[in-house]
């Protein structure tokens, strides 16, 4: 008979890449919406200047939009740090402040260009944000107030050429103490469910546990002659003393050559 073909082993590998990244979030309420119409095409208010990933920014409104856009209001992130090159991503979401939930209106589909503040190029943003008739009629504008929420993501390097291989996950194994949990469930009489009685000392046992640990005890519990429906036994003779090692050692308990178990009692 030919043998049979073997499959050959295989090796899985895992690697990533990710970038090192910044986030942050900034909202920016603009009361006396109908105060700020009018300011002019290509004139804006800034919030306040907030710090993600090391640098400074703004929120930019322009409540008539741009130059090329005056049916529009327009929102725009800036860089506002100097002498800075900087990747970064961003949602800009309207708040209904009714039900305090935030609509995405615009996100930043790539990092590239760089916001350049070298270059004077540190504005980026959405001058057809939204258009000026449909905002005024939607539930964004409440009590003459209109909340931007700007969430931006910044790139603190640069992403690396070569992706790093990933480490298959450690499992941490709780190290092994049988015999100190034993003890533990000895002196605390949790589940007890026998209890045995030595030269007048009273002990509280599991008699599953005293089973395991010994066959002169699995016999007498659960042989054919068992009495495992029982829940109190005195030892009448024992070749050496009955002891709490019993539990906790790595050995077979000391009583291995008791002989009789008797029925103290039978609990209901």
């Amino acid at each position: 008979m030919a043998a049979a073909l073997q499959m050959p082993s295989t090796t899985t590998t895992a690697s990533a890449c990710v970038p090192d990244t910044a986030r942050g979030t900034h909202v920016f309420t603009i009361a006396g919406y109908r105060l700020h119409k009018g300011l002019g095409a290509g004139k804006f208010i800034r919030s306040a200047t907030f710090a993600v990933g090391g640098y400074d920014w703004c929120i930019r409104y322009y409540p008539d939009g741009d130059l090329n856009q005056k049916d529009h209001v327009s929102v725009c992130v800036e860089l506002q740090s100097k002498n800075s090159v900087v990747r970064a991503l961003y949602d800009l979401r309207l708040i209904n402040r009714a039900t305090g939930l935030s609509s995405l209106i615009f996100s930043r589909p790539s990092s590239l260009p760089a916001f350049d503040s070298l270059k004077n190029d540190h504005v980026r943003g959405a001058y057809k944000f939204m258009k000026i008739d449909l905002l005024e009629a939607s539930p964004y504008l409440q009590d003459d107030c209109l909340v931007i929420q700007c969430d931006i993501t910044v790139l603190l390097k640069e992403i690396p050429a070569v992706a790093t291989v990933a480490k298959p996950p450690e499992i941490q194994v709780t190290p092994s103490d049988l015999s100190n949990n034993l003890a533990k469930l000895l002196e605390g009489n949790k589940g007890a469910d026998m209890t045995i009685k030595v030269n007048g000392e009273v002990f509280h046992a599991h008699k599953i546990v005293l089973a395991m640990r010994s066959p002169v005890f699995d016999a007498q519990l659960y042989g054919p002659m068992g009495t495992a429906r029982n829940s109190a036994y005195r030892l009448r003779t024992c070749s050496q003393l009955f002891s709490k090692h019993c539990f906790t050692s790595c050995i077979q308990i000391h009583c291995l050559s008791c002989t009789t178990l008797t029925t103290m009692t039978t609990r209901r």
